[in-house]
């Protein structure tokens, strides 16, 4: 016994055992259903994908042998942990990289050897070959490997975007949902494809909806501008199992390496975030503040410096709209001191009750009766739809002429027509609606003198310009992803600040039931977050909108979160650095956000200030 156990210590911990995972040609071809190595069935799909609209793409049915992608499923549904992602993008539950399946030991891989077999065949060069045929792509990397296992329950879902990062070439899903059972379309969780307006521009509508089915591929050539899609929300109680995976361009030493090709593929994409300036015309509403008149701003300035009071006159207009409690001078003060040491502040019940009770009982009567708009085409003046998707989606008003959102009418609006001003009670008179009367008129309100005065009374700070839109976010469809404001807000010879003041009138009715919206599962809230970047960084404005990336509304990061409220007015100083997002509104939401926006330029009034002491110095 002891010199046995001696030659054990002598010859070394046991290696691990491997898994065998050399598979031959035939093994190749036995993971997959016999079809695909047919040529007319390659070619059947190589004409579907040569004349798919609105971008090349293709699908394929039972694609794995059965049993093998049974057992697949089987594995991860026992073995694979997966792990909440949520950002202003997505909401979706993912497993790890499975690239790194070769480098596991026996007591790993033996758990997973039906994975490991789909993920070998998935990447030979016998698949490869007939992606690489049926799309016309080129070749294709067998090394560099890039694939994920998704489960979207329900609330999961995955906004616009064109897949376009790196070295991707064809980025493909492949479906593993309860395989006795169809997928139906109104589970959600389709693959929907979006059509563009020019490239780089989606439309505001898809064009295609794929509903998934168990052992179906979907695939596409990833192309720059135009490959936009998204995974509708899953709105039943069920998992939408996936494989997401992309195949690369060839890397060094495979058969179809170009020397030169992944650095002039990966700036492709950064070139697209070079262009967004150009591409900004596309983007409706604009970030567009009217200058005030000149003698305008010479009210504000000269009551500041004698230290008035609103007038009789604003007094009887403030009290048409503004509960009495936020127009008593101690009551101000305070609020002005809470924003002064914060740089936000919220006014709960900020309209008074009357007008207040009138709006709610109108928006409520509005969502009960009336179809919420489905797509753009729905949607009727003076309300018009956010785009493009990629960034934004909501329905607004702006005081100005609703219009067809195409190529040619963008650059009439731009270029060509008259530079319409936004003009409310104007559009007031355009609808029958109690509700779009309501808020339009909300609108003018806040873009008054006497508002304007209030508005300096708890900020201490010169409004110089504005924009006011009415929001609403729809169930099932609005959001806006992260984005910064310009980098250079104090625009020449203003002596403006470079910040902005904004403001967010939440107008909610549902939100009065605080189980609608406080716990954040239906979306909807408002998040400001800081960038990690220094205000030097000359690129930093040019950031793909989607960089969010919070694991919880507890990160350092996060500077300011609000759910859904009613009668709720937050006022925050905002700069370049500052990330702003409204989380996708979920279709089990129960009901509309609504809100009124607003931005202002400012100027200090210590700099008029001690510019008149030197004038008279």
């Amino acid at each position: 016994m002891p010199t046995s156990k001696r030659s054990t210590e002598e010859s070394g911990p046991e290696e691990p055992k491997k898994l065998d995972t050399q598979y031959k040609h035939e093994d190749i071809k036995r993971f997959f259903n016999q079809q695909i190595w047919d040529d007319n069935f390659q070619n059947r799909i190589q004409g579907e994908v040569a004349d798919s609209q609105p971008y090349r793409w293709g699908t394929i049915t039972e694609l794995m042998d059965d049993t093998l992608l049974r057992q697949v499923r089987k594995e991860v549904l026992n073995e694979i942990a997966f792990t909440k992602k949520e950002t202003d993008i997505y909401k979706v539950y993912q497993s790890g990289d499975l690239a790194n399946l070769s480098g596991l030991n026996w007591d790993d891989l033996s758990r997973l050897p039906s994975l490991y077999k789909l993920r070998a065949a998935i990447y030979s060069e016998e698949f490869r070959d007939v992606i690489s045929k049926i799309t016309g792509c080129g070749k294709l990397s067998g090394v560099k490997t890039d694939m994920s296992i998704n489960t979207y329950t329900k609330g999961c879902h995955l906004l616009t975007h064109d897949d376009v990062i790196g070295s991707r070439r064809v980025s493909f899903i492949l479906y593993l949902p309860d395989p006795n059972k169809k997928w139906k379309s109104h589970y959600g969780g389709g693959l929907r494809l979006f059509p563009a307006i020019v490239p780089n521009v989606p439309k505001t509508d898809f064009d295609v909806k794929l509903v998934p089915q168990f052992n179906q591929i979907a695939f596409f050539t990833v192309q720059p501008g135009l490959s936009f899609h998204d995974v509708e929300e899953v709105r039943v109680d069920k998992q939408r199992l996936s494989i997401q995976g992309w195949f690369h361009i060839p890397q060094p030493g495979e058969n179809g390496y170009i020397p030169g090709e992944q650095e002039e593929t990966e700036s492709r994409s950064t070139l697209q975030q070079l262009q967004s300036k150009e591409l900004q015309e596309f983007d409706f509403p604009k970030p567009t503040r009217i200058d005030f008149p000149v003698e305008e701003l010479k009210i504000y300035e000269q009551d500041f410096k004698n230290d008035s009071t609103f007038s009789k006159y604003d007094i009887e207009y403030l009290s048409k709209y503004i509960n009495p409690l936020y127009l008593n001078g101690a009551n101000l003060k305070q609020l002005n001191e809470m924003f002064m040491n914060e740089s936000v502040v919220e006014i709960n019940d900020i309209i008074k009750p009357e007008y207040a009770n009138l709006l709610k009982e109108s928006i409520i009567k509005h969502e009960l009766e009336e179809k919420v708009p489905s797509n753009s085409k729905e949607v009727k003046a003076p309300w018009k739809t956010a785009i493009p998707p990629h960034k934004q989606r909501y329905l607004y008003m702006d005081g100005k002429s609703s219009f067809e959102p195409t190529e040619s009418m963008i650059k009439h609006i731009n270029h060509v027509g008259t530079q319409e001003l936004p003009n409310f009670n104007l559009l007031k008179n355009t609808t029958n609606e109690t509700t779009d009367q309501l808020l339009l008129e909300l609108n003018s309100f806040m873009k008054s003198i006497s508002f304007k005065k209030w508005l300096i009374l708890i900020t201490s700070l010169i409004p110089t310009s504005d924009q006011i839109i009415t929001r609403r976010f729809r169930p099932g469809h609005d959001f806006i992803l992260a984005t910064t404001t310009d980098k250079n807000l104090a625009r020449d010879g203003k002596d403006e600040l470079n910040v902005l003041l904004e403001a967010t009138l939440n107008l909610t009715p549902t939100a009065q039931d605080p189980k609608n919206w406080e716990s954040g599962e239906f979306g909807g809230y408002e998040l400001c977050m800081a960038l990690n970047k220094d205000e030097d960084d000359d690129d930093f404005e040019d950031d793909d909108p989607a960089v969010y990336k919070a694991s919880s509304a507890d990160d350092d990061s996060v500077l300011y979160t609000s759910q859904c409220k009613w009668n709720s007015l937050c006022l925050m100083l905002r700069d370049p650095l500052v990330l702003k997002f409204v989380k996708y509104v979920s279709i089990n939401a129960k009901g509309s956000r609504w809100d009124v926006s607003a931005q202002w330029n400012v100027k200090s009034f210590d700099d008029e200030v001690d510019e008149d002491e030197n004038n008279d110095n």
